[in-house]
């Protein structure tokens, strides 16, 4: 009885393939870092340069450092433009406050007379009593019997007269 316990433990190590080791709490085994499980063997993931590897069990099994986007097989720098930074992500890129995207630049935004950088800082708006119409901030006419409405870009008829066209009639 005391030689059968050598030899399952010797049958059980001749069952786990180099580069790998048995499973803590179960049984079978598994791929050490930087190997991934193919058939019954364990085979080396190859970490293209900018990457690391990871110890995810599903997808390549390696990820690119801060500033490369991952490809297929390689981690490529992402370059950033003037006035731009890297993203939160690290693999792509945005523009600054005041400039937007355009042929993979940033361009500063051209804002109007009466107009203003919306939050987002990617567009502007008009500034109250003024409508944006063709690039440009106008300012909003108001007709008799009318005024400026809640959004401070254009207008609504005093009660009890209606919108016709561009004035108050009454009903």
């Amino acid at each position: 009885a005391a030689v059968a316990g050598p030899a399952l433990a010797q049958s059980d190590a001749a069952e786990i393939p180099e580069n790998a080791k048995a499973r803590a709490y179960s049984s079978g085994w598994e791929c050490d870092q930087g190997y991934r499980k193919i058939d019954a063997r364990c085979v080396a993931i190859v970490v293209p340069e900018n990457g690391y590897a990871t110890k995810i069990a599903y997808g390549k099994g390696w990820a690119c450092h801060f500033g490369y986007r991952e490809g297929a097989t390689v981690c490529t720098e992402v370059v950033v433009p003037e006035n731009g930074y890297l993203s939160a992500s690290g693999s792509a890129w945005r523009c600054d406050r005041g400039f937007r995207e355009a042929n993979e630049s940033c361009v500063a935004i051209d804002v109007p007379e009466y107009g203003f950088l919306d939050a987002s800082g990617n567009d502007w708006t008009c500034e109250r009593g003024y409508a944006r119409k063709r690039g440009a901030c106008d300012a909003v006419v108001i007709p008799e019997r009318a005024h400026l409405n809640y959004s401070g870009h254009g207008w609504d008829c005093n009660r009890p007269y209606r919108k016709r066209s561009s004035r108050c009639v009454l009903d």
